[in-house]
């Protein structure tokens, strides 16, 4: 089967793409019925947002803070409040290994 390629519109944006002969023949070999609603540049975008799914999830912000057992610098997935202990996650699992 000989494909052409096709002018398609984003549902994303409204612009005109193009679905080439061998994207469709990529589709095809791969199974899928249905054409992309979304032009490459959309596509990549929604594929950006989503952690995981072969992307990079976004960084975690770390806050900095000192382990109330070792006393050494490290850094924590959470703000830490005043008056409870932080540790660095040696001391965290010494810690949760002999509770």
């Amino acid at each position: 089967m000989s494909f052409l390629d096709k002018s398609l519109q984003c549902s994303d944006c409204a612009s005109t793409f193009t679905f080439s002969a061998e994207e469709q023949e990529f589709f095809r070999s791969k199974g899928y019925t249905n054409e992309p609603k979304r032009c490459p540049s959309c596509r990549q975008a929604r594929k950006s947002e989503r952690p995981g799914n072969g992307s990079y999830a976004p960084r975690r912000e770390m806050f900095p803070a000192i382990c109330a057992q070792c006393g050494r610098n490290t850094e924590v997935p959470f703000e830490p409040s005043d008056g409870r202990p932080v540790y660095c996650g040696d001391c965290y699992r010494t810690l949760r290994v002999s509770r």
